[in-house]
């Protein structure tokens, strides 16, 4: 194999009660990247459609990620690297996670795939150090492994994968503004009230319950964050206003997508789902900020081969 193309899905991060640890895949929102070997070894952007984004290998997030899996490869060729962002910068669903996850998995095919899921989610995360600051999972991972993953620890790295309901629909809305992860990280406070934690850390565990027993009144009621969205809430336009109108019309629960402005809600069923789309729709409409809106199944495949050659 000299050349493959894939497709690398948005993530949904934090999930309300878990931040940094928790996230899950979409199936309907991702970008392409076609990546194929050179005999130059090294690594080329040669294609960015889609965004402005840099094109020297160590300012760009998939260029960083591919420096580390070809390095840990002691990789006898180089690739070049085409990406069509379909995920905006800045959205809040894992459009810097996409480049770095799509890359490494890409790469680990085009190797002959000597790396487990977990050591393709390290060398991604070298990469989404680029657009953060640092080395998080929680989008890197539920793109590689696909569906719901836990970030049980970082030194050393473990991601444990979670089931995914049959009937568990995401409805995600992105206000066009851009708010990065760097400075959203900025705003949250260096210590909370212990009562806060326990609060959060009861609706994590309950959260992964109801996902291994598919019980959708858990998940609804362990869906809320007391750490987080208090703060970064307060840079989205009319959060609190989508999130009452998501719940009211039948949604589990509603939060902030990663670092945001991307709002999520999780539904039991499709139907429900576009009913939660058409209450946030509704609220934007009122307003001169543009947006778009989409409903998704978690996709509980992750990235995608679209062909190989």
């Amino acid at each position: 194999m000299n050349e493959i193309k894939i497709f690398s899905p948005a993530t949904v991060a934090n999930v309300s009660c878990g931040y940094d640890v928790l996230g899950f895949c979409l199936d309907t929102k991702g970008d392409e990247m076609i990546i194929r070997k050179t005999k130059e070894k090294g690594v080329k952007i040669t294609k960015i459609v889609g965004a402005e984004l840099p094109f020297e290998t160590k300012n760009n997030v998939a260029g960083v990620a591919a420096l580390a899996i070809l390095d840990a490869a002691n990789a006898d060729f180089g690739v070049e690297v085409e990406i069509y962002k379909n995920i905006k910068p800045g959205s809040g669903v894992g459009s810097s996670s996409a480049s770095a996850s799509g890359t490494v998995f890409a790469i680990n095919e085009l190797l002959g795939r000597p790396f487990n899921k977990q050591q393709l989610t390290l060398f991604g995360m070298k990469g989404e150090a680029v657009a953060s600051g640092v080395e998080h999972a929680d989008n890197v991972a539920p793109g590689i492994f696909g569906g719901f993953t836990l970030v049980k620890s970082l030194e050393p790295l473990k991601i444990v994968q979670l089931p995914t309901p049959s009937e568990l629909y995401a409805t995600v809305i992105h206000p066009q503004i851009e708010i990065k992860t760097s400075e959203a990280r900025n705003i949250l406070p260096d210590e909370i009230p212990l009562s806060n934690a326990i609060k959060q850390w009861a609706n994590l565990g309950s959260l992964i319950s109801g996902l291994y027993t598919d019980n959708y009144e858990l998940i609804a009621d362990s869906l809320h964050d007391h750490i987080v969205e208090p703060y970064r809430s307060q840079l989205i336009p009319h959060f609190k206003e989508v999130r009452e109108a998501a719940i009211k019309n039948g949604a589990l629960g509603c939060g902030i997508s990663g670092s945001g402005p991307s709002v999520f809600a999780l539904s039991k069923g499709v139907e429900m789902a576009h009913n939660v789309a058409d209450a946030m729709n509704t609220v934007y409409s009122n307003t001169e900020i543009e947006f778009d809106i989409y409903v998704s199944k978690i996709n509980t495949e992750g990235i995608k081969i679209i062909h190989k050659k």
